[in-house]
């Protein structure tokens, strides 16, 4: 019997982590019957309680696992290094918040069995804000266009990846892994193959991004697959100092032929000064990206660093001392009062 692995990410998701499971585990259930499955949440240092229900869930149900990592490790690394625990003949990744649908996951299972190693899912229409959703689109053109890889639009991560391309994630040595990149990167030999889908709105909570969050995912593309903004740099750079050289021969011809006459003035020298030094500093900073992804490298932390595993068959389960038994039963008591949970949901 073939096993489907399907890998959640979580951090600060306490309303939807239950709701999620429920919604994945049914799907599996009864629309793939034929299939074994795990279902991994990786938890990126909640506070809201998001843990004690993912140790409830994982109570209930030997097939939910869960890693706890340490601190946050961002929207990249702990991702990555959860689909690099799962075991499974192939493994979906999906987000916490209900905007990668549950229901996509036997059409991805259905093009995997059709030889399809890599199935990505992708938007084609998006609930969300107009404006955010116009500036992505502008984003993965424009990455596109600059990318030396095909890079595929849209393209947020969920979707389906054979066990073959999970061992290939795992002998990657990347400190700052980009999975969107890597699918582009190597898809073509997985046999790649999309699939469109509409983006519905987030079920309950707020999401995790911001400016911040949005422009390090940005950064971390540009710096990694392109070379577009050095050679911008270059070029804009050469052409400035070539437009500097001139203007300063004509002031200077113009100087030596109208020696009383020619009065250069403060203006043009104030305004090519701002204009030379505002280049100066954009480029600057474009270069200063470049070598914080290559310290960032250079430095070779690793990927995630967990504090405790749950239904995991290895050592590190066992790394921290179990909770106290009354902090278990409180967790189930409160578990009973905000959700009327049907254990049969749950049956392995």
């Amino acid at each position: 019997m073939k096993k489907i692995s399907v890998m959640i990410p979580c951090f600060n998701e306490v309303e939807n982590v239950v709701p999620i499971s429920e919604a994945v585990v049914k799907v599996l259930t009864t629309q793939l019957p034929q299939y074994d499955y795990e279902l991994l949440f990786i938890d990126n240092a909640s506070s809201d309680g998001t843990r004690d229900k993912l140790r409830y869930l994982c109570k209930i149900n030997k097939k939910i696992k869960a890693i706890f990592n340490v601190t946050n490790f961002g929207q990249f690394n702990s991702p990555f290094h959860g689909m690099c625990q799962t075991t499974g003949d192939c493994t979906i990744t999906m987000c916490c918040d209900f905007q990668d649908p549950p229901e996509m996951i036997p059409k991805f299972v259905a093009e995997w069995e059709k030889g399809h190693r890599i199935v990505s899912g992708v938007k084609t229409s998006s609930k969300e804000n107009k404006l955010v959703y116009l500036l992505r689109t502008i984003y993965y053109k424009m990455i596109k266009n600059m990318s030396s890889v095909k890079m595929i639009e849209h393209f947020t991560g969920f979707g389906l990846y054979d066990k073959t391309f999970i061992s290939l994630l795992r002998e990657l040595d990347d400190p700052i892994p980009f999975v969107r990149g890597i699918v582009a990167e190597y898809g073509e030999g997985f046999n790649l193959t999309t699939v469109e889908y509409e983006q519905p709105k987030r079920r309950a909570g707020k999401t995790h991004n911001n400016f911040y969050t949005l422009y390090d995912a940005a950064m971390l593309s540009i710096t990694s697959y392109t070379k577009v903004a050095l050679r911008l740099c270059t070029f804009v750079g050469g052409i400035c100092s070539f437009i500097s050289i001139m203007v300063g021969i004509v002031y200077l011809i113009m100087k030596l032929t109208h020696w009383n006459n020619f009065s250069a003035g403060v203006a043009p020298l104030t305004i090519g000064m701002f204009i030379i030094a505002g280049v100066q500093l954009f480029f600057i900073g474009i270069m200063g990206e470049y070598i914080l992804n290559i310290n960032t490298r250079v430095i070779n932390r690793p990927v995630v660093v967990e504090e405790l595993r749950l239904n995991f068959d290895d050592e590190r389960t066992r790394k921290k001392k179990p909770r106290p038994e009354e902090n278990s039963m409180k967790v189930d008591e409160d578990f009973k009062k905000e959700h009327k949970l049907d254990k049969s949901t749950f049956r392995a």
